[in-house]
């Protein structure tokens, strides 16, 4: 089986006999649906392929969607002069890079279509190629831009910049709203929600599909899909690790699932790291081996985010799906970065519920989280990991406080940069919560009960250690609190070991000072 890593051309994957999972329904029901759509997904979840599958729909490769659900649906086939737009490699963060990229591809289109040259106005230039291509070819023009937002994400961090690069975007885009009359379609993606007035100017019937429940499943892989379009890959996957078929079905699971961009909507699996998973025949992590990108980690320092209240959190949608320049927390970012998903909806209160969609981007996280807030050492901070998580896996308890008080007893004093108060029980915790997640997915933190919050609570095959950590204070004082606020109640009918742990944290020693496990 041929997996198209790396490939976000629809016509080469299907020239070249590569295994596709058919989305081209969805296309058939977008330009059937709409005039302007906007769609926001996470980075490497076949945004591009799909801008890529439109280009080709728009200039009527019928050949190309041969089999295809499309080929079913659609009767015409007619061919529209298409504008194909990508800002992907805008990485340097000046107007004057953004401007360039524009100039050569508005050039590479007016080629493809013996247009005369424009000028340097970028606004007036697309104007104009838009008229003159209706004019010349009879029919209205289709319009696609991919990764609309990659100029403005590099320079997020900065205020002054982003408000240059804003207006030169908007000087792009502001067209499109005199240009109705003479475009067929006009699509737009990236990985966030930037403020329709601000860059599209006055493009106020833009649809934003991105939480639409028709098209939740656009990109990604849903279950359905995996288990009857992934037979070959499923199968070897089985026989290389003497697993049967619904095991590997499990393993796929933890993994690479658990997205949800709308509620309802079905999960779905990360492509990326699925097709990568059946290309190798492994169970690796892919999706962060790419990079955790940088614009993350500056609005992370900005927000100064406590990470352990991230999983679990609560929001409605105006919060977490708000524009991206607005936010007023990470939520916003984390959402549309594809590091949290929708867990649940309460319909009665509006709220969403929030987390880590699958064990590949918790661990993944914490790995990216590690020379922030705890140590830049990052070959000791995992040696000490695995010594924690060897001694979780034994059930030892106190081997296990053992290695985590020995290694922060070795961080130097400046680390751990992202946390307010480098004294806090928060950054303690923070500190704590990182090593655990790193060894494993069976970590959570700031759990909520009936009478508060547990600080960590850290399963194991056998255990559940309910942790909670003191600052300057006592072990006992510790237990109490989990007692009097029954913290380890909803954990008596799991059928596991239920540990209470008391744990105080030495401020003027900087590291754990005493514990007691009963």
């Amino acid at each position: 089986m041929k997996y198209p890593i790396g490939i976000q051309t629809f016509e080469k994957i299907r020239c070249g006999n590569y295994f596709y999972v058919d989305k081209t329904k969805y296309v058939y029901d977008m330009v059937h649906g709409y005039q302007y759509v906007f769609l926001s997904r996470p980075r490497r979840f076949g945004k591009s392929l799909l801008v890529s599958t439109l280009d080709s729909y728009f200039r009527g490769k019928k050949s190309l969607f041969k089999g295809l659900a499309a080929a079913e649906l659609e009767t015409e086939w007619t061919e529209y002069p298409v504008l194909h737009f990508s800002l992907a490699s805008a990485k340097l963060g000046t107007v004057e890079d953004v401007h360039c990229l524009i100039i050569q591809q508005l050039e590479r289109i007016e080629r493809e279509y013996g247009m005369p040259a424009g000028g340097q106005n970028i606004s007036a230039r697309l104007l104009n190629l838009v008229q003159r291509l209706y004019e010349k070819k009879g029919r209205q023009v289709v319009v696609l831009i991919d990764e609309y937002d990659s100029p403005m994400l590099t320079v997020l961090h900065d205020k002054d910049r982003l408000e240059l690069m804003r207006t030169e975007m908007q000087g792009f885009y502001s067209p499109l709203k005199d240009l109705d009359p003479y475009l067929r379609f006009v699509f737009i993606t990236g990985i966030t929600k930037f403020s329709q007035l601000s860059i599209f100017s006055q493009l106020n019937n833009l649809e934003n599909i991105s939480m639409d429940e028709d098209f939740s499943a656009v990109c990604g892989i849903t279950e359905d899909e995996l288990e009857s379009s992934f037979d070959e890959g499923l199968t070897e996957m089985a026989e290389k690790y003497n697993l049967t078929r619904s095991e590997v079905l499990d393993r796929l699971q933890e993994k690479y699932y658990g997205y949800h961009f709308a509620s309802p909507s079905p999960g779905i699996y990360n492509p990326f790291s699925l097709l990568s998973s059946m290309k190798n025949c492994d169970f690796e992590y892919y999706w962060f081996s790419t990079g955790t990108p940088r614009f993350l980690i500056n609005q992370i320092r900005k927000f100064h985010t406590d990470i352990t209240k991230i999983d679990g959190s609560l929001a409605d949608s105006a919060e977490f799906d708000a524009p991206t320049e607005n936010m007023h927390s990470i939520l916003p970012l984390f959402y549309q970065s594809g590091y949290l998903t929708i867990r649940n909806y309460d319909s009665r209160s509006r709220r969403y519920t929030l987390g880590y969609p699958n064990e590949e981007v918790k661990v993944g996280l914490t790995e990216s989280f590690i020379p922030y807030y705890v140590c830049s050492d990052f070959n000791s901070t995992n040696n000490a990991c695995w010594d924690i998580s060897e001694a979780l896996i034994g059930d030892d308890i106190d081997k296990a406080l053992t290695a985590a008080q020995s290694y922060f007893s070795s961080i130097p004093y400046q680390e751990g940069t992202l946390m307010d108060a480098p004294s806090s029980e928060g950054h303690f915790t923070a500190m704590l919560y990182v090593m655990f997640s790193f060894l494993s997915k069976f970590v959570y933190s700031q759990v909520r009960v009936a009478k508060g919050r547990m600080d960590i609570v850290v399963k194991t095959e056998r255990s559940v250690y309910v942790m909670e950590l003191k600052l300057d204070g006592s072990v006992d004082q510790a237990l109490r609190q989990i007692d009097d606020r029954n913290y380890a109640i909803p954990w008596q009918s799991d059928g596991r070991r239920v540990v209470k742990v008391g744990i105080n944290f030495s401020t003027k020693e900087r590291t754990i000072e005493s514990w007691k496990a009963v």
